[in-house]
């Protein structure tokens, strides 16, 4: 079982804080840094600075979104700071939500599988650096179809320093995570259960192959005090169930009723849309967040490792900022 360490928020301008913990990561073996990426901080920049200040450990983003960079401008960004790295990148991308991608990036949302395997395609294509790029898909075309006439299929200037940058995928719908285990080199998945994950994706799974790494979000607590810990985790979930999307279109709310939550699931989100927040964090059932996250006592998180190793999952991605934690798990794990 690999370790990742999610950096999470930047903390204050100009703070060492992201490099401290990325150092204190790489000196217990951790595999990967991970960056976020919604609607404020990108995910490279903070992945640049950790980058320049480590030597060994991995830098993965999570999750880059592909409406908000075209696939060969997604491309040079990864090529650069892959080139600059040392070959230490993993590059995690998503779909988003039409919430974030129509309302902050201003691009269409529909078919985001479709556009993804495209998408893939042209990236392949780019860090390849074989031919010069050309693709005519539904959703993208190099040379562009319909402008001035003069546009040129071009090959990078930069000579990446690998032939393949691994793709990682997040997702969440079992359609989507058949695809990533088919054109993928990983998945990332958020808010999983080892107890319940290859019952909702026993169809999705079984053509991975050996090396195809399952890199698993996961909160992890130390607390004596139970439901203190769980309650921070639900804060997150009662979140992006309740708030992040339309009341029609939440894909973390129907990823939690596919986990067997949909009466919770709805409940959360009439509470948190109609203004009652903290009702709709409490709302969030317990058994729920103490299974996708590491909850408790050091005893109690010591025994429920035993279900993650037992999973697919390749790489528990801690979310903690604390350094006693990220030991211990070094300790019980590496």
């Amino acid at each position: 079982m690999k370790l990742g360490l999610g950096v999470g928020p930047l903390g204050p301008p100009g703070s060492m804080r992201i490099v401290e913990l990325a150092q204190e990561a790489e000196s217990l073996g951790y595999d990967t840094i991970w960056c976020p990426e919604i609607y404020g901080a990108d995910c490279f920049t903070p992945l640049s600075w950790i980058g320049a200040h480590t030597s060994k450990i991995n830098l993965g983003t999570s999750i880059m979104q592909i409406s908000a960079r075209t696939p060969t401008s997604a491309a040079m960004h990864a090529m650069t700071l892959d080139y600059l790295s040392n070959g230490r990148l993993i590059l995690g991308i998503g779909v988003s939500g039409p919430q974030v991608v129509e309302g902050w990036y201003g691009q269409p949302y529909p078919k985001p599988l479709a556009r993804t395997r495209e998408w893939v395609q042209i990236f392949r294509q780019v860090v390849a650096r074989q031919n010069p790029v050309t693709f005519d898909g539904d959703h993208y075309q190099l040379p562009l179809s319909g402008g001035s006439g003069l546009g040129k299929a071009l090959k990078s200037i930069l000579h990446p320093v690998r032939e393949h940058i691994p793709l990682y995928l997040g997702a969440e719908g079992p359609k989507n995570v058949a695809m990533g285990v088919e054109i993928f080199d990983g998945w990332i998945p958020m808010f999983i259960s080892p107890y319940r994950m290859m019952d909702v994706y026993k169809d999705s799974m079984p053509r991975r192959s050996q090396d195809f790494e399952i890199a698993a979000t996961l909160p992890v607590i130390i607390d004596d005090d139970l439901d203190r810990a769980l309650m921070q985790v639900k804060q997150q979930v009662g979140f992006y169930v309740g708030g992040m999307g339309a009341k029609t279109f939440n894909v973390h709310k129907d990823h939690i009723s596919r986990f067997g939550f949909a009466d919770a699931a709805n409940e959360i989100q009439d509470l948190f849309m109609s203004g009652k927040r903290d009702q709709a964090i409490a709302a969030v059932p317990d058994q729920l967040v103490d299974e996708i996250s590491l909850c408790g006592s050091k005893d109690r998180i010591r025994d429920r490792l035993q279900a993650w190793k037992e999973s697919p999952v390749t790489m528990l991605s801690v979310g903690s900022a604390d350094a006693d934690t990220l030991r211990f798990l070094a300790e019980e794990l590496l």
